[in-house]
């Protein structure tokens, strides 16, 4: 595989599952759980309130986490406290600011540089559209495509996380890519997903404003308070890291526990239905060739 090319949305979704398993054995306690007497959007959404900033980490195939961005993101707008939506599915850099509210799907696409291949437009287009009508910025905050490289050079990366964390995510790397990458493309290829997280984090902390919300929409490895954005934000801003997660929570292994007073990988656990399994490490194997 060329170092240079990043894993396809199966291969993040991938990854991101892995990222949700590793953090699983280390959550101590487990995050709350909503009710499922409590299932409506709105009461939930409530509920994740006072919060400078709401990470939703999704599960990327499992549309109902997409209906869930849409509805959140609406009541957040109505209620006149969405301050701005941050998404991993576009380059930083990249804004509807200068918008009119009354713009055009396609001329949202235009400004955000939206890559239809990799984020289809028709599962995130619709909660983008909600801030955008409500005269709220959209913003990429992914690390851009030109700076990948030079993140996985970067060695400076490497200090960025706890030295378990930065394991964890190495791990993760591996697992996420079936094994399938060399070892020498470990490392860099978790500098980017560093990267990638420090990216998501500085448009949060741009973008946050007194009495609002800022809502990011990301993969649940990026939203993980142990390796992902909440490690990159200043300890005094007020957030709330929830896992969108399609099936039941994983059950916490025996012993997890051990350690007692480590904080959850994420606050909430918010469960779907589960979504088919799909194979993805075959997938991948069609697409890293060896080097």
């Amino acid at each position: 595989m060329n170092p240079a090319t990043l894993p396809s949305s199966s291969a993040r979704w991938a990854a991101c599952a892995l990222l949700v398993i590793l953090s699983a054995c280390a959550r101590v306690p487990e995050p709350r759980l909503f009710p499922e007497a409590s299932n409506d959007i709105t009461v939930r959404t409530d509920a994740l309130l006072p919060a400078d900033a709401i990470l939703l980490g999704e599960q990327h195939d499992a549309a109902e986490h997409q209906h869930i961005h849409q509805h959140v993101v609406a009541r957040l707008a109505v209620d006149g406290k969405l301050g701005a939506l941050a998404l991993e599915m576009a380059e930083a850099g990249r804004s509807t600011a200068a918008l009119k509210s009354n713009s055009t799907q396609l001329q949202v696409q235009q400004a955000l540089g939206w890559n239809s291949k990799s984020w289809p437009w028709a599962a995130y287009g619709p909660a983008v559209m909600v801030a955008v009508k409500a005269g709220v910025p959209v913003l990429g905050a992914n690390l851009p495509a030109a700076q990948m490289r030079s993140a996985m050079a970067d060695t400076r990366l490497d200090t960025r996380l706890p030295g378990p964390a930065l394991k964890a995510q190495q791990q993760a790397i591996r697992a996420g890519h079936c094994d399938l990458l060399p070892e020498s493309q470990i490392s860099p290829m978790t500098r980017i997903q560093v990267a990638r997280d420090i990216s998501l984090a500085r448009t949060i902390q741009q973008a946050a404003l007194p009495g609002k919300t800022v809502v990011l929409l990301a993969g649940s490895g990026h939203v993980n308070r142990e390796l992902g954005v909440p490690q990159h934000l200043p300890a005094d801003m007020q957030v709330k890291a929830v896992l969108l997660r399609a099936g039941p929570p994983p059950a916490l292994e025996a012993g997890a526990r051990a350690g007692g007073g480590q904080a959850p990988a994420f606050d909430v656990i918010w469960t779907t239905p589960a979504v088919p399994e799909k194979d993805h490490c075959a997938e991948l194997k069609d697409r890293i060739k060896p080097s």
